[in-house]
């Protein structure tokens, strides 16, 4: 990790402070743009792409909501949760095992860290967590374990920060950004958040995103929605 940006400890303690702000299935993460359109889109893509699925992994998982929209047409999924923050991951557990008959196994780690094995899963999910990766080596490992770990005709869908290649689109995507978070909470949480994102944040443009799931071998990739500096993405193994 760069010396500029905040250690993992410094994020893990973050999220361990803010359980409420990752907890509301009807707004998702207001902090997101198009959080409740991104959620129900990533719950039917993996729906109509993984209809037999069995066996979810949540990466990142927050307070669940991901898992909690999915479980809402895949009911008796077994699930797997991963979460930098042991208070996330109670919070998930608490709120996700009432709603299905499978089981749910909660891991306490760095999805950098993280061996997650040969064809386990039908479904990923991933959102607003690859962004605090830093090297393109690292996108490129977790990437890999993600189509590893994925048995044939599973899918992966993400939901996350981005950025355009481009300054100048950039600079439209950051002024959009903006004007939305002080319309949710004013321009002192705007400029909280953006000094956050400079602080924490590594997010890599969408094209370089798909580009990379095509690379580890993935062989169709999707684009559910875009709005400024957010996307909801994913791909299917055949």
């Amino acid at each position: 990790m760069t010396s500029d940006k905040s250690s993992v400890e410094e994020i893990r303690q973050r999220f361990d402070a803010e359980v409420d702000v990752y907890s509301n299935l009807e707004t998702g993460q207001l902090a997101t743009v198009d959080a409740p359109l991104n959620l129900s889109l990533v719950a039917e893509a993996a729906l109509v792409t993984t209809p037999h699925a069995k066996e979810l992994l949540d990466v990142g998982c927050g307070g669940g909501n991901y898992t909690l929209k999915l479980l809402q047409r895949l009911p008796n999924l077994n699930v797997t949760l991963v979460d930098l923050s042991q208070q996330m991951l109670a919070c998930a557990v608490d709120r996700i095992q009432p709603q299905t008959s499978g089981t749910v196994a909660a891991i306490h780690a760095d999805m950098r860290d993280l061996d997650l094995g040969q064809q386990r899963f039908d479904i990923i999910v991933a959102s607003a967590v690859l962004h605090h990766l830093r090297t393109d080596d690292e996108w490129r490992s977790v990437f890999q374990k993600f189509f590893a770990a994925l048995k044939p005709s599973g899918s992966i869908w993400i939901f996350d920060l981005i950025e355009s290649p481009l300054p100048e689109i950039q600079a439209i995507h950051w002024r959009r950004y903006g004007e939305y978070l002080a319309s949710v909470g004013g321009e002192q949480y705007r400029d909280k958040l953006f000094a956050r994102i400079i602080r924490e944040d590594t997010p890599k443009p969408i094209v370089f995103q798909l580009d990379l799931l095509r690379e580890v071998g993935f062989d169709e990739v999707e684009i559910l929605h875009k709005n400024s500096c957010y996307a909801a993405f994913g791909a299917v193994k055949c």
